[in-house]
């Protein structure tokens, strides 16, 4: 089956388009957060954790950032899809490559989330 976007590697300068894919599927599926601890998990994000882990992007054919995950030690650690892009099967893309070519074993969910939670 050929692959509809293309997955990866992040690079550094991605980061302001990675936050805003985050920021924009955070508020479209995280109703449970409030506005100041969703304003502290972006700048930990954009600071800290993007930097901790193996990012990849999906990108569109026109190559036009849609989602993006990221890894650290089999871990799959974040994976966020621009709610403008659910449902076309980018998370499902994003999530069969870390299985099936970073040998990820292991996914947090949380219980709130319910889209994700579902998925």
């Amino acid at each position: 089956m050929k692959s509809k976007y293309l997955i990866e590697p992040a690079v550094k300068h991605d980061y302001p388009e990675l936050i805003a894919i985050w920021e924009a599927a955070v508020r479209a599926t995280h109703h449970f957060l409030k506005e100041d601890d969703l304003q502290l998990f972006k700048q930990l994000i954009f600071d800290q954790y993007f930097d901790a882990v193996d990012l990849y992007v999906a990108k569109d054919a026109e190559g036009r950032l849609q989602g993006f995950m990221g890894i650290a030690a089999h871990h799959l650690e974040m994976l966020f899809v621009h709610p403008d892009a659910h449902g076309k099967g980018i998370g499902k893309q994003l999530l069969r490559e870390a299985i099936g070519h970073f040998g990820v074993t292991h996914v947090d969910v949380n219980e709130d989330n319910q889209q994700a939670f579902g998925f």
